[in-house]
C-alpha cells in the first residue's frame, strides 16, 4: 500500500500545536523538589573521649572493600567468599533489588510514546431498530423496509492499524514518578548492601566465637592434666600425712568443675559450626572440610589488627547502607508528593491512529479504505469528594516521616560508631594488660620449675604456677576474641569497607 506524502502531513496549524504542547511538557515539574540531608553531627569530641578516635578521615587503607581480609585468616576469606555465593538471605536481598530495578523500567516507559497494533476480522449484524436505521426511518418512502433490511443483514468487517498516544507530561506527574522509582533503586541497592555487611558481620563473628571455642578446650584439657597432677601431688603428701584430708577433697572439686566445663565447649563449638553452615547456604555439618580444625596460633601471639584512625563517627554514619537507605526513601516520598500534586492538574495526551477497514476483503488494501484520526485527550478533575487533595496531604505527612526516619537512622549510626570505637579501644588496652600478666605468670613458673629443680620450693609450687599461666592464657585467648568481634562490630557499625573508585 502506497500513501501519497502530501495527504499525511499536518497543517501549519497542526505543527503549531504540536510545538506548543511541546513546550508545556517542558514545564517545571510541581512538588518540592528533593535536597540531600545535612546529617546532624557533633562539633566536638567530649574530653574524655580517647586519643583513639580523633584520627584522620577514612580512607581506602584503612577499610578495605573486602574488610574481612584485615584479619589475614585464610578460612574466614573462604567462608566470605561462600556467604557472598550461597546465601539464601542475600539472594532474596539480591531479587528485591532486580525487582525495584524492573519497576523502575516500568514507571520509566511512561514517558515514551505508546504505540500498539491491532487488526481483526468481524462478522456482524445491525440491529434493525437501532441508531443505524434513523436515518432510513428519517427519509421514509417505499424503499424503507428493504434499505433497513439491507443494512440489518449480517456482514464481514476487516479492520487493521496502528494506535500511538503519549501523555503531555505538564506537571511533572510522570517524572517525579521515575524521580521516586529511581529513589527505590537506590534504597533497594542500600538494603542490598546492608544485608550483605550484616551476613558477613554475623558470619566473622560466629567463625571468630568458634575459633575461641577450640581454643578454650585446648587450654582447659591442660588445665585438666595440670590439676590432676595437683591432686595426686596433694593426695601421695595427704596420705604421707604431711597435710590434711580437706585439701585433696578440694582439689578434686577443682578437677570435677575443670572436666564438667568440657561437654558445654564442644556442644558450643559444635553449634556455632551449625551457625557457619546455615548462614553460607549450607545444611548443618555440611562445612566438615571449610572448618576442619585449624592450627591455633600461639596464646601470647599479637594481633595484627589496625588501630582505626577512623575520624569522627558523622564523616562514618553517611556511608552506612541503612542512612543511604532512609535517605533514598525520604527522596522517593519527596518526590511522590510533586506526583499527587500533579494529579490535581487536567492530563492532555496527544493521540493518532491509522488504518486500514473495509467490508470486502478484496477492497480492505484500496486507498479509499485509510482511515485515521489525530487530536488531543483532555481529562479534568472536577468532583472526587477531596481524594486528590487528601492523598496529597497524606504524602506531605509521609514525607515528613520519612524525613524523621533519617534523622532517627544518622543518630543511631552516630551513636553505634561512637560506642563500638569505645568499645574496641578498651579492648585493645586490656589485651595488652592481660598480655603484660600472661607474660608475669610465664616468669612466675619459669621460677617455680627452677627453685624446684635446685631443690627448693615445694613439688606443689610449679604446678600451681603452671594452673595460673593457663588461666591467664585463657583469659587472654578471650581478650583476642573478644577484640577481634569488637572490630567486626566497628566495620559494620561505620558501613563496611571502603568500595575502589569511591
Amino acid at each position: 500500500m502506497k500513501i501519497a506524502r502530501s495527504t499525511l502531513r499536518p497543517s501549519r496549524r497542526a505543527w503549531l500545536a504540536v510545538a506548543a504542547a511541546l513546550a508545556l511538557a517542558g514545564c517545571a515539574a510541581v512538588g518540592p523538589d528533593f535536597e540531600p540531608p545535612a546529617p546532624p553531627a557533633p562539633q566536638q569530641r567530649p574530653s574524655s573521649a580517647p586519643d583513639l578516635l580523633r584520627g584522620l578521615p577514612v580512607n581506602e587503607e584503612t577499610l578495605p572493600q573486602r574488610w574481612w581480609t584485615v584479619f589475614g585468616d585464610p578460612a574466614l576469606d573462604a567462608l566470605q567468599d561462600r556467604l557472598l555465593a550461597g546465601s539464601h538471605d542475600l539472594h532474596s536481598a539480591a531479587l528485591r533489588f532486580a525487582q525495584s530495578r524492573l519497576q523502575q523500567a516500568v514507571v520509566a516507559s511512561q514517558a515514551a510514546p505508546h504505540v500498539d497494533a491491532s487488526a481483526r476480522a468481524t462478522r456482524q449484524r445491525q440491529s434493525e431498530s437501532g441508531a443505524e436505521t434513523r436515518l432510513v426511518q428519517a427519509l421514509g418512502g417505499a424503499n424503507r423496509a428493504a434499505l433497513t433490511e439491507v443494512l440489518a443483514s449480517p456482514f464481514p468487517l476487516y479492520q487493521a492499524g496502528f494506535d500511538a498516544s503519549w501523555e503531555l507530561d505538564l506537571w511533572g506527574r510522570v517524572r517525579r514518578s521515575i524521580e521516586s522509582a529511581d529513589a527505590g533503586v537506590e534504597g533497594a541497592a542500600a538494603l542490598l548492601a546492608q544485608t550483605r555487611l550484616a551476613l558477613g558481620s554475623e558470619l566473622a563473628r560466629a567463625y571468630f566465637q568458634w575459633r575461641l571455642a577450640q581454643r578454650q578446650q585446648a587450654l582447659l584439657a591442660e588445665q585438666v592434666a595440670a590439676a590432676r597432677d595437683a591432686l595426686g601431688l596433694l593426695q601421695a603428701q595427704a596420705a604421707a600425712g604431711l597435710m590434711a584430708e580437706d585439701e585433696p577433697l578440694a582439689q578434686r572439686t577443682r578437677v570435677a568443675e575443670l572436666q564438667a566445663a568440657q561437654a558445654p565447649l564442644r556442644a558450643r563449638e559444635a553449634a556455632l559450626a551449625n551457625q557457619i553452615a546455615t548462614l553460607t547456604g549450607g545444611l548443618p555439618g555440611s562445612l566438615g572440610d571449610a572448618l576442619a580444625p585449624l592450627p591455633l596460633p600461639a596464646v601470647d601471639a599479637a594481633p595484627a589488627l589496625p588501630d582505626l584512625s577512623l575520624g569522627l563517627p558523622s564523616e562514618l554514619a553517611r556511608r552506612r547502607p541503612d542512612v543511604r537507605a532512609a535517605e533514598a526513601q525520604l527522596h522517593a516520598a519527596t518526590a511522590d508528593i510533586g506526583v499527587a500534586v500533579a494529579d490535581l492538574y487536567p492530563r492532555i495526551a496527544l493521540g493518532a491512529s491509522v488504518g486500514l477497514q473495509s467490508v470486502e476483503a478484496g477492497r480492505f488494501g484500496d486507498w479509499g479504505s485509510r482511515t485515521w484520526q489525530v487530536g488531543p485527550v483532555l481529562s479534568l478533575p472536577l468532583f472526587d469528594r477531596g481524594r486528590r487533595r487528601a492523598t496529597v496531604e497524606l504524602r506531605r505527612l509521609q514525607q515528613q516521616q520519612a524525613a524523621v526516619a533519617y534523622q532517627q537512622a544518622v543518630l543511631k549510626a552516630w551513636q553505634e560508631v561512637d560506642d563500638t570505637l569505645l568499645d574496641y579501644a578498651a579492648e585493645r588496652r586490656r589485651h595488652a594488660e592481660l598480655a603484660a600478666r600472661l607474660d608475669d605468670r610465664r616468669a612466675a613458673w619459669a621460677l617455680a620449675q627452677g627453685r624446684r629443680a635446685h631443690g627448693l620450693g615445694s613439688e606443689l609450687a610449679p604446678l600451681q604456677a603452671r594452673l595460673a599461666y593457663l588461666q591467664a592464657s585463657a583469659d587472654l585467648a578471650e581478650s583476642r576474641a573478644r577484640l577481634h568481634t569488637g572490630l567486626v562490630a566497628v566495620f559494620k557499625a561505620v558501613g563496611g569497607g571502603v568500595e575502589s573508585g569511591s
